[in-house]
């Protein structure tokens, strides 16, 4: 007998449901059966993609969900009454059917949450049409009147389910689960109540998990969802019945005595017949002026770009032909809305004052997003293509991507949702699976494992990799795993768990815009309860796949810096810069590049950037995009030859003279794409459109598909006159540079953002070092790190000062910056504002009681106090050593001071200052002043890093008895062994493939950090002596692989008080 499992759960039953969905649709298929349905907890989130993919193994999808239905309304959230709820079984026959769950879903979400999303009868009945419906498992209603007892109450449960889903849609739902104690009762009296009112039997096993074996996982899962342990007697298992998902043979045997509900699945299967239409574009409306055409609106505004991008070449053929040409392939595949779309949003932003970025990724390719302003970038001064972005051969929804000042992001998104509706645009949700760290963790708490163990085996597991690639490569893990059968356990649980859906949020960027209600196409939610945000509950490629538009909105700190530094010196410079027309030869610019003091400069401040740039040496901004676009695992490996050709150290040859005018300009190497490309257009005759379909074939790297494209690439050659061998040759080059060919629109943008930030650092280097502080003061590894940096280019950043400091970093004069309240660890923003507040509007506090009187603010606690103090903020206000030891008294005043205030009675007899006179005056009592080693480990702690004097002063002497300051090292002492002496900054741990833990360790002086690798053995040999704040002496080998100095260490040891103490100079 045919049977089609129609209760089924895939992992987006966040941890209640194990098998993700490639693997129910192989067990399906590998169980013989034709069809198959997806019915996870109170959600949609898989339904797209177990179609799509159902659809391409032959099998046939079914879609529905096991709902939550509320006990009354679905409105009431009342404590112990309201947190119960019923399951209820829902399938979809056809669209009206699909239109109601997801209407259902969204209710569920937005309205009806209550610790589950939860739906109620009224809105049943209003949305029932097109869905079939099962009374559930043991949770659904007419199962728990049976349990009670009511079987009355069942019968008039079933009678009004079947009213409100209509005669032949209702089933009642029978499971075989023999040791769920009222599972066979249940059976008897669903099967009694079919028989007597008429109604359908529908079987079914409400699937967790693929195979019995894979029980246990499951089980583990569901620890993780309860926080549960595995010996807890109280907690919800399923593991001591089979809920998975069975064959037919034993759903046959187990339904023996009611056939029907077996012979149901079928005629359920025969009733579903909805279709998803994937991959047919579904663009929103966009009100063009005139009621013209989008094709003719979309000319006119590219005419008027024309005008200001070209002028007086607005004759020119190049620029006339590609604009035709893209217009005429944007009209055929029935973008121009598109273009539109994103032009608005684009230009509201820029007059709105909200930065843009040039562009990202083939979108700067398009001549037509460069005259509207979506990109900044001249896609024929770069010879960028358009077929990159668009081609005509191969559809697809072209893919603009925008970044936006990270700061205002959200109000270009609030814009999109004012001009198309809130019903029609939502963000999307992304899913967080759990990686393999994580599942060891987890499995092993759930499993009662010792805390010791799992941490152990976690730390093994080099990041990035599965649990199957970590068995491979670590040696550590592996000798675990083959030597100890609990970690054996452990490991092998894991890997059930790893790649499961854990929790659902909102993606960074993504943004979807209907033409239609959102509530007829996608199921929406909150992403947690505590989050306003409305998303999808489709992912992106989901949203893809429905032909929906999706936009990435995305939030670019770099953008922000720049809109600061811009801003920043039209206050103090009274200047006036437009960042989008820079000029791109700018000398002092240049300058910077090729000395590589480029901290802070987009996407050239790593360590092994800035020694590429120093030896590159760019003089254009090609030079700065190919560095962009080499700089990456791969073709990395080609920046030395890239850098010799440019200086004349090695010959640029070319196996055909036609080949100079493509790659010319990058010294006879293959740096990108659109090199490739024009390779096969210019020397075999490919279309544009047949290139880019050469590119995608190379990159993917399919032999049959290579092998094609190489027949037809050496052809084409042939046919224009260029020798078989010769295009053999050509073939045998182009093929490896294909592999690692970078996209060269994205290398522009962004090699533009390098050069813009660039420039900023060059001309005005106090602002955009105040700007770059700025946006980094929630991390305070990295302001230590930029305050360094600000010492280096002469730039003093004084210490925080309660009567001098804003929130921000400010610049006092030329070249001097004031450390802002705002990057004080455990200071908060409110606080802060009402600090500068006060001293604005009343002046300068003259003593620490002042503070506490007049500022009036519920933040201003222990916490903010002690941290505003221990760093040095109130220095002139009092020593910190007799402040703090005075802190109860300072707070017990302060709550002195706004007790009325709280009480409400501040507005009729006190408040403030006025209250202040009701108390004795304040004083402090006499306490030992702070050491010099406490304040520099409080101001490392709270600043990170040393304000009032840095403790390598007082060891300097000493260590230059035998060792370097890192200041001192020099590039003739690489490849030495020398001992470099200094401060440990920090400490970072990882374990190498061989499963061993190594330490990267900062080591500064007053003027700069080096960085000391200490390898396995040399750990092994001192595993306590790494500790932050220590002063050492480190022997090893000099080397700069990098561009920075690090030292290999091999020896080291520690200076001391003793050392100060009997040190004769």
């Amino acid at each position: 007998m045919k049977f089609t499992h129609l209760h089924v759960h895939s992992h987006y039953s966040l941890l209640d449901g194990l098998p993700k969905i490639d693997g129910l649709i192989d067990r399906a298929l590998e169980l013989k059966m034709d069809s198959l349905a997806l019915t996870d907890h109170g959600s949609l989130y898989g339904a797209v993609e177990f179609y799509k993919k159902a659809k391409a193994k032959n099998l046939k999808p079914i879609i529905g969900s096991e709902m939550y239905v509320a006990p009354e309304r679905l409105e009431q959230k009342r404590p112990r009454l309201d947190d119960k709820n019923f399951h209820l079984l829902l399938l979809v026959k056809n669209k009206t059917g699909y239109q109601n769950l997801v209407a259902l879903t969204t209710e569920a979400w937005l309205k009806g949450f209550y610790y589950k999303p939860r739906i109620d009868k009224e809105l049943l009945r209003r949305k029932s049409s097109g869905l079939i419906a099962a009374s559930a498992c043991l949770a659904g209603e007419i199962p728990q009147a049976i349990i009670q007892g009511d079987l009355k109450r069942a019968e008039r449960l079933v009678l009004e389910y079947q009213a409100i889903f209509g005669e032949g849609n209702f089933f009642l739902e029978i499971q075989h689960h023999p040791h769920l104690a009222e599972q066979a009762r249940v059976n008897a009296e669903l099967i009694a109540l079919a028989k007597k009112l008429g109604l359908p039997l529908l079987a079914t096993n409400d699937t967790h998990y693929l195979r019995p074996e894979d029980a246990h996982a499951q089980d583990i899962l569901m620890l993780v969802n309860t926080n549960s342990l595995a010996d807890d007697p109280e907690r919800l298992t399923m593991k001591n019945n089979n809920f998975s998902l069975r064959p037919a043979e034993e759903m046959a045997k187990h339904f023996a005595g009611a056939p029907e509900a077996l012979s149901n699945t079928q005629k359920i299967v025969e009733a579903c017949h909805f279709e998803f239409e994937l991959n047919k574009y579904q663009l929103p409306y966009f009100n063009v002026p005139d009621n013209l055409p989008a094709e003719v609106y979309l000319k006119n505004l590219c005419q008027e770009g024309l005008n200001k991008k070209y002028p007086g070449r607005l004759a020119e053929p190049k620029i006339l032909t590609r604009l035709d040409y893209e217009l005429s392939v944007i009209a055929k595949t029935g973008f121009a809305s598109y273009f539109l779309i994103v032009h608005d949003f684009i230009s509201w932003a820029k007059k709105n004052g909200i930065i843009v970025g040039p562009g990202r990724g083939s979108a700067a390719g398009s001549l037509v997003s460069y005259l509207l302003d979506i990109t900044e970038i001249d896609p024929l001064k770069y010879d960028l293509i358009f077929e990159r972005f668009l081609n005509p051969e191969r559809i697809s929804m072209p893919d603009i991507d925008m970044d936006f000042a990270d700061d205002r992001r959200d109000e270009v998104i609030a814009y999109v949702r004012q001009k198309y509706g809130d019903d029609h645009v939502a963000q999307i949700i992304t899913f967080g699976t759990m990686a393999a760290r994580a599942a060891i963790r987890d499995t092993g708490r759930a499993m009662g494992y010792a805390y010791p163990l799992c941490d152990q085996v976690a730390k093994t597991i080099p990041f990035g990799l599965t649990l199957e690639q970590a068995l491979n490569e670590s040696i550590e893990l592996k000798q675990l795993y083959e030597n100890d059968e609990q970690v054996k356990k452990l490991i092998d649980t894991a890997k059930k768990l790893e790649g499961v859906a854990r929790h659902a949020s909102t993606h960074a960027a993504g943004v979807v815009i209907t033409k239609d209600k959102l509530e007829t196409i996608v199921p929406q939610q909150h992403p947690t309860q505590d989050d306003a945000t409305i998303v999808s509950q489709y992912e992106m490629h989901s949203i893809e796949d429905l032909g929906l538009l999706k936009m990435d909105f995305l939030g670019l700190k770099t953008l922000t810096q720049i809109a600061n530094t811009v801003k920043i010196v039209a206050e103090t410079k009274n200047l006036s810069i437009d960042i989008a027309r820079l000029p791109l030869e700018d000398a002092k610019t240049y300058k910077l590049l090729q000395a590589a003091k480029t901290t802070g400069v987009f996407q050239l401040e790593s360590g092994g950037m800035k020694r590429n740039l120093k030896e590159l040496k760019p003089t254009e901004f090609e030079d700065i995009i190919a560095m962009v676009a080499l700089y990456r695992p791969g073709p990395m490996d080609l920046i030395p030859d890239f850098i010799s050709r440019k200086h004349g150290l090695k010959k640029i040859e070319y196996i055909h003279p036609s080949l100079e005018a493509i790659i010319g300009n990058t010294y006879g190497i293959i740096v990108y794409q659109e090199q490739v490309m024009a390779i096969a257009s210019r020397l075999a005759g490919f279309s544009l459109p047949e290139a880019d379909t050469l590119r995608k074939a190379m990159g993917k790297k399919i032999k049959k598909l290579m092998d094609e494209q190489r027949e037809k690439l050496i052809q084409g050659m042939t046919k224009n006159n260029i020798s078989s061998s010769t295009a053999q040759q050509i073939w045998e080059f182009i093929e490896p540079f294909a592999r690692y060919g970078f996209n060269k629109s994205h290398a522009t943008c962004y090699a533009l953002l390098g050069y813009q930030t660039a420039y900023l650092k060059a001309h005005f280097p106090t602002e955009f070092m105040a700007a770059l502080m700025n946006s980094e003061s929630d991390d305070i590894e990295r302001i230590s790190f930029l305050v360094d940096e600000c010492r280096q280019m002469k730039i003093d950043v004084l210490p925080p000062d309660i009567n001098e400091s804003l929130g921000n970093f400010t610049i006092i004069k030329e070249s001097v910056i004031r450390f802002g309240l705002n990057a004080i660890k455990n200071v908060g923003a409110n606080i802060v504002a009402a600090i500068v507040k006060e001293r604005k509007k009343t002046g300068r506090f003259q003593t620490i009681a002042e503070v506490i009187e007049r500022v009036l603010d519920k933040d201003l606690n222990k916490k903010s106090l002690e941290s505003l103090i221990k760093c040095g903020a109130t220095d002139e206000l009092g020593e910190r050593g007799q402040v703090l030891a005075n802190l109860e008294i300072l707070l017990t005043y302060a709550r002195e001071i706004q007790r009325p205030k709280t009480n409400g009675q501040a507005s009729l007899f006190f408040g403030g200052a006025a209250n202040k006179n009701l108390l004795p005056p304040l004083k402090l009592q006499a306490a030992p002043a702070a050491g010099k080693k406490e304040k520099l480990e409080w101001e490392k702690e709270l600043l990170g890093l040393y304000v009032s004097e840095h403790p390598i002063k007082e060891y300097t002497p000493i260590i230059a008895k035998t060792a370097l300051l890192p200041s001192q090292l020099a590039a003739e002492l690489v490849g030495q062994r020398i001992r470099v002496g200094g401060v440990i900054s920090h400490l970072h741990k990882i374990i190498t493939k061989a499963g061993k833990p190594m330490l990267f360790v900062g080591l500064e002086d007053d003027r700069t950090k080096i960085e000391i690798l200490v390898f396995p053995r040399t750990l092994e040999r001192t595993p306590t002596f790494w500790q932050e704040g220590k002063v050492i002496i480190a022997s090893g080998r000099l080397d700069n692989k990098e561009g920075n100095f690090k030292l290999l260490c091999e020896e080291a040891s520690e200076l001391n008080q003793n050392h100060l103490n009997n040190f004769r100079p």
